[in-house]
């Protein structure tokens, strides 16, 4: 298991944080497990390293439907949900402390109301979810592998713990520690660019043949040229949560198809991962 310490490094604004002792082979190990992790630099990666290890001590990690975390998966969650907030005060991720994880796919009940006011009741099938004030619930299966296409389940759910930091999950994070950005400049982009991919996503369904079943994987190539999974249309809260996503994973599409939103990410996350991912590649 691993060791705790306190010490230099894992100080802010004079609280001593306690933090998980990693050994460097288990590291290394885990940084090469996903390739968007690639181009870092030595202060990038020192400071992944000790959110990493924060978030490692400061939650509990807790295994459901057979599953038993062991170092290895928990380490690898850890860097993952670490990478958001790589440059960002680590009590953005706090208020909450647990993380739970299933081997795949796990069922969560729902309740909708219809516009007729019926309400209906079903079992959604899932590979992740942030509750507010409560736990991230995340399928291993899916945490483990880089499925490709710009998505990434565990940033992805800890994108919306940093939204649903500043209140009701809608899009919009905390600023407080953004002095040179502004709300409203942060809700105007916001809201055209998700009109903007919302009317490029139209566009593409209503050029997909009839006899092409849209839900299938022979729709694939038509979707291929959004910047995001089509599940960034649902509403600006998982708009954010995809982008989030692809911002770190595959951001090209992103920067190219929606550069004013992508410039805001950046200046929000206090990174650029395609400058970085670029560099990797002219190396």
């Amino acid at each position: 298991m691993f060791r705790w310490l306190s010490g230099k490094g894992a100080t802010q604004r004079g609280v001593e944080r306690t933090l998980a002792q990693i050994s460097d082979d288990n590291w290394k190990a885990s940084l090469q497990r996903h390739d968007f992790l690639a181009g870092l630099s030595p202060e990038e990666e020192h400071a992944l390293r000790q959110r990493a290890a924060w978030l490692l001590a400061s939650k509990t990690f807790s295994g459901a439907g057979g599953l038993v975390p062991t170092d290895g998966i928990m380490l690898s969650v850890a860097i993952q949900a670490a990478l958001p907030i790589l440059a960002l005060d680590p009590r953005l991720y706090e208020g909450w402390t647990e993380i739970i994880l299933y081997p795949g796919g796990f069922l969560i009940p729902r309740v909708d109301m219809d516009e007729a006011g019926i309400v209906h009741e079903y079992v959604q099938e899932a590979s992740g979810e942030a509750w507010e004030g409560g736990p991230v619930i995340l399928s291993w299966e899916d945490s483990d592998a880089d499925p490709g296409r710009g998505t990434n389940v565990v940033i992805h759910e800890f994108a919306h713990k940093l939204d649903l930091y500043a209140g009701e999950a809608d899009g919009m994070p905390s600023l407080g520690a953004h002095p040179d950005m502004r709300a409203g400049v942060w809700r105007t982009i916001l809201q055209a660019s998700f009109e903007q991919f919302n009317q490029a996503l139209t566009e593409i369904e209503d050029a997909i043949p009839h006899d092409v079943d849209p839900e299938s994987e022979a729709a694939d190539p038509w979707f291929a040229g959004l910047p995001l999974d089509p599940y960034a249309a649902t509403d600006e809260a998982e708009f954010f949560a995809v982008s989030s996503e692809a911002f770190f994973v595959s951001p090209e599409p992103l920067a190219r198809c929606l550069p004013d939103w992508f410039a805001l990410l950046r200046q929000y996350y206090r990174q650029d991962p395609l400058a970085r991912l670029n560099q990797t590649v002219t190396r």
